[in-house]
């Protein structure tokens, strides 16, 4: 029996899941772009989350996305240099905090 290969479906060993993800957009001249991300090294990435509920919790309720397949993502950014996809991230950055009140400002006074 000859094995079936599916352009979609990942190998065991992939870390992404078999399926569309959902893709992050901004609106562009033309329509819709990917949104890219940075890693925390600074490396640009493409990113997509497998359920709409990990992408409102992440980006919030107001971001724009679309579905597309790992390949069909990793196509549309190859040509900007982008080879990284980033599957549900999970951004670190401190929570912020209230700033301290102002210290009073001293009159510096010459005798």
């Amino acid at each position: 029996m000859a094995e079936l290969l599916y352009g979609e479906d990942p190998e065991p060993c992939d870390r992404f899941p078999a399926g569309p993800l959902y893709v992050p957009v901004r609106p562009g001249p033309s329509g819709c772009a990917a949104r890219l991300f940075r890693t925390p090294l600074g490396v640009r990435t493409a990113v997509g989350f497998t359920s709409e509920r990990r992408l409102t919790a992440t980006l919030g309720p107001g971001q724009a996305w679309i579905r597309l397949a790992p390949p069909a993502l990793r196509a549309l950014t190859a040509p900007l240099g982008v080879t990284t996809l980033t599957v549900d991230p999970q951004f670190t950055a401190p929570v912020p905090r209230p700033m301290p009140a102002a210290a009073p400002a001293f009159a510096l006074r010459i005798a």
